[in-house]
């Protein structure tokens, strides 16, 4: 019925964010966070620089794991990133270029 309907993939997606601490383990599972998957990528969040270069170093085992146990998911490929860096943009006026590193020593 789910093929007839479509939700394999879906169902398989929802199946490997719920098993994420499956994929990559408990201790990783605990610093990142599977957002989406996005032409035919996972994107995974990391609570922070180091996670995520240890699951950048690990891509080639995940994605190969990933596509053995969830291989209707659609999964090709992964991007990682890091927790989202601060702005100084504020407001609807800003200036484009160096901002206030220019003023930094």
């Amino acid at each position: 019925m789910a093929d007839d309907l479509g939700w394999t993939e879906p169902l398989a997606q929802s199946e490997l964010f719920t098993d994420w601490a499956l994929v990559v383990g408990d201790e990783l599972a605990k610093h990142s966070t599977p957002v989406t998957i996005d032409d035919r990528a996972l994107i995974i969040r990391c609570d922070s620089t180091a996670w995520a270069t240890q699951l950048r170093l690990m891509r080639a085992t995940i994605t190969t794991f990933i596509t053995a146990r969830y291989p209707n998911a659609g999964v090709e490929s992964i991007r990682v990133s890091g927790p989202d860096a601060p702005t100084w943009k504020k407001g609807f006026r800003t200036v484009s270029g160096r901002g206030p590193r220019d003023t930094y020593g």
